[in-house]
């Protein structure tokens, strides 16, 4: 998998992270997955995808759709949500993640 680029939306106590990650898929449409960031270790960090959305025809409905997801998910913490828009690219100072997904380790293991 290439490099995700993701918008932190929330923190929590233990210093974990939910992530959004928006992508255009071209013509106009677009996607948007949360992924749940575990405490980061020196040059590494654990990821697992939390929830996958539709496609949807503008960017603000994808991030729309993933605060909404976000918020239904984690409703004890959702006064301290980031609200859209959120980041697309992340600009090279920015770290990139590269998460372990479900598909990739089926993938793997069938040979």
């Amino acid at each position: 998998m290439g490099k995700l680029n993701a918008d932190p939306i929330v923190t929590f106590p233990d210093g974990g992270q939910l992530l959004v990650s928006t992508t255009y898929c071209g013509e106009g449409h677009f996607v948007c997955e949360l992924y749940m960031a575990g405490v980061e270790q020196k040059d590494r960090m654990d990821l697992r995808i939390v929830s996958s959305l539709p496609e949807a025809p503008t960017c603000l409905q994808a991030q729309a759709s993933a605060y909404a997801q976000a918020r239904h998910l984690y409703p004890g913490t959702a006064e301290g949500m980031k609200e859209p828009p959120y980041l697309i690219w992340p600009g090279p100072s920015l770290p990139s993640f590269e998460p372990e997904t479900r598909a990739q380790s089926a993938h793997r293991h069938r040979g």
